[in-house]
């Protein structure tokens, strides 16, 4: 039962006088539940009860949060239909996108109790002492990851599930052992209430300590800023718009205490295509990409919004035949009418722009907050010399840049800004005669698909689902998979310590039976 009242920890509250409702963009109405926003007390009250927690969860067995993680899994499948039917009214996403989501969900949060099952995460090192080394003698040294402390994690508009409040950054923070605040998101408040009393009924049932998990509603910015200027929390998970991510990036930085703010912030993920490519398949690429432009209505942050290709009737004949299959998709729904307004906006601002044609728009009328997808076409020379052009726009929407040479090309893309992915598009052996294409792709990058398309991301350890600014703001690490988990974690080192007083993980005999570097030997014999 959904009551509208944030999670302080294990207890309800609803303190606040501020209130607000979820809205359906199906039926273009407000859903029935007042969910009321969190108080700057409440907001303290719950940082202060995951700092607490903190000095339990960071010690308890890799195992045990293991349990934990598995339990949340359990208790989130045990919502049954609720969570689905709550999910889809709030986000005007079907059935099926919602299930596949919250299978999603659950394999990430059962993939990270596997890891800490195993448990060589942590990348123990060990160096003994040599006692009569000279002209200095040299100590013994032990060095693991470890948690860095509470952690807020904001909840993203386009993955009610899977980003969200037991997503995949609350999964990988919890699994460090770091406590999380989740700062729910507006759109989608129940649908996280929901998420948020499974992980607290498991929380319970495996014994975690009280304040291991809050989840607070806001109905704005506010308890965003509260919660990132908050002194005890230290760092920060954000999938969202380069605005927002930007914002929260500066706040923490400005901190006393600077804190890094892991944030996802979107892409336009660029698509090349060879030349030989397009002479051989521009038809059966054009519908290709009909189909991933406009799925999910274009709200995903590996939408390929630009694709580029050298002048010629390879391409000519790609772009009227995308034009063409895309108009044959039936528009679907956004997830709000304040998404759809921007989508709106955005479109018509790029449409505006000296030089850029429109191929393709959608004209037929659609239902409120239906996306009506657009195809444009530019030059090479006006998108370099105009960096609006370059600017997302969250739907279905795309640009076909066509370049008059290779070295246009290369030049175009070493001026993007930094992206989520870039996919090429070559035949048999033509990759390897642009080596200079791909090297620009690769520095602009932190996924580049081969003959594919971006949208898709599987949750697996070796996807990298981030890239340099502003797709994200720390291009060492992904968002995705279980090596998500080292952005909650730091090195930490043991200096001639006693064997009893060490971690396990350290340890001598090495109890856990974990692969540990033990003097520049990776091994799981014990000293």
């Amino acid at each position: 039962m959904i009551t509208g009242k944030n999670y302080i920890g294990n207890q309800l509250s609803a303190e606040g006088e501020t209130n607000y409702k979820t809205f359906n963009p199906q039926l273009n109405i407000e859903n029935p539940v007042e969910f009321t926003e969190a108080t700057t007390q409440e907001i303290d009250r719950a940082v202060t009860l995951a700092s607490e927690a903190f000095k339990a969860y960071r010690n308890i067995s890799g195992l045990r949060k293991a349990e934990f993680l598995d339990v949340i899994a359990d208790e989130i499948l045990d919502l049954g239909e609720e969570l689905i039917e709550m999910y889809c009214s709030e986000s005007g996403l079907p059935k099926g996108r919602a299930e596949g989501e919250r299978a999603r969900t659950i394999w990430q949060l059962r993939s990270f109790a596997d890891l800490l099952k195993e448990g060589s995460w942590v990348e123990a090192s060990i160096d003994t002492a040599i006692p009569d080394r000279t002209p200095n003698p040299k100590p013994d040294l032990r060095k693991m990851l470890v948690p860095i402390g509470p952690v807020v994690v904001f909840g993203a508009s386009n993955f009610p599930l899977a980003y969200s409040t037991a997503g995949g950054d609350t999964a990988a923070a919890l699994a460090a052992g770091c406590p999380v605040i989740v700062k729910s998101h507006p759109m989608h408040s129940g649908t996280g209430e929901l998420v948020a009393s499974a992980v607290i009924m498991a929380a319970e049932k495996t014994g975690m300590p009280n304040g291991v998990f809050s989840n607070l509603n806001s109905s704005g910015i506010e308890v965003g800023v509260q919660l990132v200027e908050h002194p005890q929390v230290k760092a920060v998970g954000f999938t969202g718009s380069i605005k927002g991510g930007r914002a929260l990036f500066d706040l923490a930085s400005k901190r006393p205490e600077p804190i890094p703010v892991f944030a996802e912030m979107g892409s336009i993920n660029p698509v090349v295509l060879l030349p030989q490519a397009l002479e051989e398949r521009a038809e059966s690429l054009a519908k290709t990409y009909a189909n991933s432009v406009t799925l999910g209505t274009g709200q995903f942050c590996t939408n390929p919004g630009l694709i580029l290709g050298i002048k010629s009737s390879g391409l000519n004949h790609f772009i009227e035949t995308l034009s063409e299959e895309i108009l044959k998709i039936e528009p679907s729904c956004m997830l709000h009418p304040n998404i759809k307004g921007a989508y709106d906006r955005n479109k018509e601002s790029a449409i505006q722009q000296d030089g850029l044609k429109v191929t393709a728009n959608y004209a037929d009328e659609v239902q409120v907050n239906y996306a009506q997808q657009t195809v444009t076409t530019v030059d090479g020379k006006v998108f370099l010399e105009n960096p609006t052009l370059h600017q997302e726009v969250f739907g279905p929407f795309t640009m076909v840049v066509q370049c008059e040479h290779i070295e246009q090309l290369e030049k175009l893309i070493l001026k993007l800004e930094g992206q989520l992915t870039a996919t090429l598009i070559a035949e048999d052996g033509e990759a390897a005669e642009y080596p200079q294409i791909i090297s620009a792709l690769q520095n602009r990058v932190g996924r580049l698909i081969y003959n594919g398309v971006p949208t898709g991301v599987e949750v697996c350890p070796s996807m990298v689902h981030g890239g340099p600014f502003p797709a994200s703001t720390d291009s060492r690490f992904t968002a995705v998979g279980v090596n998500s988990i080292k952005r909650w974690v730091r090195p930490f080192c043991f200096q001639n310590w006693p064997d009893q007083l060490l971690p396990d993980e350290l340890k001598n005999d090495n109890p856990l039976n974990i692969s540990r570097l033990v003097n520049n030997i990776q091994t799981k014999s014990k000293l």
